[in-house]
């Protein structure tokens, strides 16, 4: 079933591995996306970035000679990034706990496990377009804000101990 709203985006998908590449394009059609530019890596994806303006990037976490992790910092906090709001999805094997906490960190938005399925892939992608997660500047983090939840007992400025003035959402 396709997303109705899904057609009017532009995917970019990071992928070193042919096959997987194709599979993720197919997916991505498959849900609705019409238009989908491609990049071998993180290096060539910051390029194809600034030429094409994708609505959102899939990005794989292990490749050479830039990796996801090291795109996702780049596109975050380059002075010279197109977009540092742009939705990234990652989609790896390599789904280690130190593995996700450090993509969640350079400030990917979603994390997707492979095997991939259409399912998980479309849910990822409702999530962030119809959900993102605001943004949050602190002194050593830019990028989607980490928490998920909100507490509805909050009532004060700061949610953790350490959080500082100095952190700000941003949208």
């Amino acid at each position: 079933m396709r997303d109705p709203n899904f057609h009017q985006l532009h995917a970019l998908i990071i992928e070193d591995n042919g096959h997987m590449l194709t599979l993720l394009h197919t997916l991505v059609r498959s849900i609705g996306v019409k238009q989908v530019s491609e990049a071998p890596d993180g290096t060539s994806g910051l390029v194809t970035l600034r030429e094409s303006n994708p609505d959102f990037v899939i990005t794989d976490l292990n490749m050479q000679p830039m990796d996801g992790i090291t795109f996702t910092r780049q596109v975050r906090s380059a002075s010279d990034s197109p977009n540092p709001y742009l939705p990234i999805i990652m989609v790896t094997g390599h789904t280690e706990y130190a593995r996700v906490i450090e993509a969640r960190d350079a400030g990917v938005n979603e994390f997707v496990a492979k095997p991939i399925t259409v399912a998980n892939l479309r849910a990822k992608i409702t999530q962030i377009v119809e959900r993102p997660r605001p943004f949050v500047r602190s002194k050593n983090y830019f990028g989607p804000d980490r928490r998920r939840r909100k507490d509805p007992s909050y009532v004060g400025p700061f949610r953790r101990q350490s959080d500082t003035s100095e952190e700000i959402t941003l949208r």
